[in-house]
């Protein structure tokens, strides 16, 4: 009967409660203890239980077994005031009026189902026991191993499931499954520029052909590209603290080299990329390294070469805000040089086209003009960049190459490619030689006539680089114009767009700007590509503009005759429109297979055998099981420089990405910029006399002695410290 006294606070009282407590029985006075009041609450609270359970006990039957022991219970907790609003009475078995229950009570008791501590326990340990017995079970099975072999068999199958669960998941979770048809994007050049939420565009394996009332984009490169003045480019190569090999591998490779600089054949002697420079971009070094990276930008003998390094204001990160840290930082530090000499096509006067600054001490793989600007005592000032470029230290880029794409990029209108203007009566700026000064710096004259008021409705808004899946630009290059730029910088929109893949970020910075659907998405898939040992679906062989005019007839022949098929059937016609579907063949490559790694086609190459095999194309990527006869004919036969840029200075390899080894690097480097003019067999077809000067080797300046003797020897000034 004790046990009674263990319910719950919140249960219900009896009538016969009731009725006790409102006689005069518990009267209590204003002498009466407070000690006194709650033991005489309490022992009255006894009684009227023990009367109510005497009394039933007599009416009902008395039990064969007597009662088990009462399980002990916490004490209730005593109220320490009545309630004052209805003068209700208070007891431990009655619950207090003068507590309300809340809204927050209800939503906690639905969280916490079993408020009841020992509840919770008890239920934690039946799941402990439930976890034990089946833990025992699975032990006392049978096949459960328990000899020392068995046990490790065991755990070499679940070794093989943890790693076939993983590759299935990276399998995916991939979206590059399958080759991308790189032959119709160099045989089909975009028509338009429109953002990609503006295109109309079919999934894969669909391609666009071009409708019938837009004429094809003239090929590139266009024929006033040399009327167009040239393009101030910044050029930052994201690098890090401990890629000091890279750094000093770009430096004296396309940085600098005068094939990259100027083109193939003979060139312009540098004028196209004479506003164009490249820095190197890195975060906070770490603490390890911060003494090698200062000697590195001024150390006591090469203050006046490692000019070229830039430390982020933020931490080393790819994807944690050094993009946008990179940019804020350009809106306010990126200059390059100015216009050093004139040209005979139209000046555009952009809002930013005033602004100059100091000249700094050039970088030894800056453009020969600044050296020669430098070397006479009174440097012109610095302007602002036209593009804020990113690329990544695992990139190849050709400077001449990127520079006259985003100059043709620069002065295109509207959302169409770019068309040559009206040049008969112009003379080609190439043909212009800037005259030297006695002092040795370079002559320019200005018109102010031809130089218009600013006019921030002329900035461009130029978006360029390799557009993925429609989305946005990879992250290997990828430039702003110098409007966007300075909008990335100031935007307050942007900051919320920080974190995350840097690529990705970035095109959806162009789709929150006032002006998106004015934004110039120009997309370069032909001539970007990854190593032909990369083995990704980017990769490929070294590109060449001979081979992909090879490429484009028969392209173009097989869409032709694909479009008369599907014209036919009215079905077809309906689902896919004009779409056309790619063959496998449009993947396939010459030097490489998607997903496998490259082999050589014999194991005896030279390096320069070896180099000529990776070129798209080539006699000597096409021999698989052949012998060293082979070999050597496919070598001679080779095409040289001049022939592969069908005799022209640019128009082929932008970037090669993926670049991961230095041997990479440097197999790149002489396919690009070492092979020659014209080939063994190419030199037959000239007189005798004249064979041994088809071929000049060109060296940068970190080789060649005589690099800065241009006239005289006043621009080896800059060099001394």
């Amino acid at each position: 009967m004790l046990g009674f006294l263990g319910i719950s606070r919140q249960a219900r009282p009896s009538n016969e409660a009731y009725e006790f407590l409102s006689t005069g029985q518990g009267e209590v006075t204003s002498d009466t203890p407070p000690w006194a009041l709650a033991d005489n609450r309490v022992s009255s609270d006894v009684e009227t239980v023990l009367a109510r359970s005497s009394s039933e006990s007599s009416a009902a039957p008395t039990p064969f077994r007597t009662s088990s022991p009462t399980p002990s219970c916490p004490s209730h907790r005593l109220s320490s005031s009545i309630s004052d609003v209805d003068g209700g009475p208070t007891s431990p078995l009655l619950a207090n009026p003068g507590e309300a229950y809340t809204f927050s009570d209800r939503i906690r008791n639905l969280w916490h189902l079993n408020p009841n501590p020992r509840r919770m326990r008890t239920r934690e340990r039946k799941l402990w026991r439930t976890l034990k017995k089946g833990a025992r079970r699975i032990v006392r099975h049978p096949l459960f191993p328990r000899q020392p072999l068995t046990i490790i068999f065991a755990l070499l199958l679940f070794t093989l499931f943890a790693i076939s669960l993983t590759l299935l998941l990276m399998y995916i979770l991939n979206p590059d499954k399958e080759p991308l048809p790189w032959q119709a994007y160099c045989s089909i050049p975009p028509t338009t520029t429109l953002p990609p939420h503006l295109r109309q565009t079919l999934p894969y394996p669909y391609i666009n052909p071009l409708p019938k009332e837009v004429p094809m984009p003239p090929s590139f490169p266009p024929d006033d590209l040399d009327f167009l003045p040239p393009a101030g480019v910044f050029l930052g190569v994201f690098s890090t603290d401990t890629s000091l090999e890279r750094r000093m591998l770009i430096r004296t490779t396309w940085a600098t080299h005068p094939r990259s600089r100027n083109g193939a054949g003979t060139g312009d002697d540098g004028r196209g990329t004479s506003r164009t420079v490249v820095r190197f971009i890195l975060g906070q070094p770490r603490k390890g390294w911060e003494r090698r990276i200062q000697t590195e930008m001024k150390g006591k003998y090469w203050s006046s070469l490692y000019n070229d390094i830039v430390i982020l204001p933020c931490p080393e990160n790819m994807n944690a805000g050094k993009t946008h840290a990179y940019f804020t930082w350009a809106a306010e530090n990126a200059w390059v040089p100015p216009a050093y000499f004139n040209s005979s096509g139209p000046v555009s006067q952009f809002s930013y086209s005033s602004q100059s600054t100091s000249a700094p001490r050039p970088a030894p793989h800056d453009p020969h003009f600044v050296w020669v600007d430098h070397a006479s005592g009174h440097p012109r000032p610095w302007v602002r960049p036209d593009y804020v470029a990113k690329v990544d230290d695992d990139a190849f880029v050709m400077l001449a190459e990127l520079e006259s794409r985003m100059r043709v990029e620069l002065y295109a209108t509207g959302h169409e490619p770019y068309r040559p203007v009206n040049t008969t009566t112009s003379t080609p700026s190439a043909g212009i030689q800037p005259g030297l000064e006695p002092s040795g710096s370079v002559a320019w004259e200005e018109d102010p006539s031809a130089n218009p008021a600013p006019n921030f409705s002329r900035d461009p808004l130029v978006y360029w680089g390799y557009l993925v899946k429609e989305r946005f630009m990879a992250g290997e290059l990828y430039g702003l114009s110098w409007r966007l730029v300075d909008w990335v910088s100031t935007s307050t929109a942007v900051r919320g767009y920080i974190q995350g893949a840097e690529d990705k970020q970035t095109a959806k910075w162009m789709t929150i700007h006032p002006q998106a659907d004015q934004i110039r998405w120009a997309s370069e898939r032909c001539w970007i590509y990854d190593h032909p040992r990369a083995g990704t679906v980017y990769s490929h062989g070294y590109l060449f503009p001979s081979h992909v005019e090879r490429i484009k007839q028969s392209v173009l022949s097989y869409i032709e005759a694909a479009s008369k098929n599907y014209s036919t059937s009215p079905l077809q016609n309906s689902i896919y429109g004009l779409g056309i579907p790619t063959p496998p063949s449009w993947s396939q490559s010459s030097v490489s297979t998607f997903g496998m790694t490259y082999q050589a086609p014999l194991q005896d190459m030279t390096t320069a055998e070896s180099v000529e095999a990776l070129v798209e194309g080539s006699e000597m990527s096409r021999i698989r099981e052949g012998t060293r006869a082979d070999v050597a004919y496919a070598w001679r036969h080779r095409e040289g420089r001049i022939g592969r840029y069908l005799n022209r200075r640019v128009g082929g390899t932008v970037v090669v990405h993926f670049i991961k080894k230095h041997m990479w690097f440097l197999e790149t480097a002489l396919a690009l910029l070492e092979a020659e003019d014209y080939s063994d067999f190419e030199l037959e077809s000239f007189p005798e006399p004249s064979r041994e000067t088809m071929n000049v080797g060109l060296s940068s300046v970190w080789t060649d002695s005589n690099a800065f003797s241009h006239k005289n020897n006043s621009s080896i000034v800059g060099l001394i410290p």
